[in-house]
């Protein structure tokens, strides 16, 4: 069996197989995102040079589509309604990370931004259990009424209940790996989901399975009995 810090460093050479939505990537250059959601999206962005390529190619055909714009006179006011506007919350995308000379030691499993977020690599999180098998840690992230994130970490072998969703999922995999109906995720990956996918994940049971997860509404159970513990689930 290959052991957790080999399984971290194998996958961590490879390339994610498992992207945000073009939708998605163009609501992200665009600033279109609230911060839970560009969080997730800017991690994964840390993760796949792929995605970060089209970010930057979708940013550069915004500015040029600006550029080409006409300009407008001002009307009366404009300038007074721009001043009330700077205390006005930001939805600008979280910044693309910047390469960065690596330093002496072992790669973080954690990859900025979220590294910020959480105040350090993943030896600062402080883990609590939800169900045996599930530890969970919220991620304090933009308003908490329109989104929950948190990070989860799922011992190796362990299946969730059967879900669905009353909203999105996006779930990142930063460490070890999970299958359901939709594919195998491995780090780096971004699992979508939505109403439509009803799944059981399952780690892989090589090591834990650390992901980095944010919902917009709350799951909810499909299992025979586990459905009657709807009621009591929280976002």
């Amino acid at each position: 069996m290959m052991e957790p810090l080999d399984h971290f460093l194998q996958a961590a050479t490879m390339a994610p197989s498992h992207h945000p939505t073009e939708d998605l990537l163009l609501a992200y250059a665009a600033g279109g995102l609230d911060e839970a959601m560009s969080l997730v999206v800017a991690t994964h962005l840390a993760l796949c040079p792929r995605c970060r390529a089209e970010v930057t190619r979708l940013e550069a055909v915004g500015g040029a589509l600006i550029d080409d714009l006409a300009p407008a006179a001002l009307g009366a006011g404009t300038l007074e309604a721009v001043l009330a506007r700077l205390d006005e919350p930001s939805h600008d995308p979280i910044p693309l990370p910047v390469a960065r000379r690596r330093p002496a030691g072992p790669a973080p499993v954690l990859p900025e931004p979220l590294r910020s977020y959480v105040g350090g690599d993943i030896d600062r999180i402080g883990w609590s259990r939800t169900i045996p098998g599930l530890e969970e840690a919220d991620i304090v992230c933009g308003d908490r009424r329109r989104s929950r994130v948190r990070m989860m970490r799922i011992r190796g072998g362990m299946g969730m209940p059967r879900h669905t969703h009353h909203g999105n999922e996006l779930t990142l995999v930063l460490a070890g790996g999970f299958a359901d109906e939709t594919g195998h995720f491995l780090r780096g990956d971004l699992a979508v989901t939505d109403p439509s996918i009803d799944h059981r994940p399952v780690a892989d049971d090589d090591g834990d399975c650390i992901c980095l997860a944010v919902t917009d509404a709350p799951l909810r159970l499909t299992g025979r009995f586990l459905r009657l513990l709807n009621p009591f689930l929280r976002l």
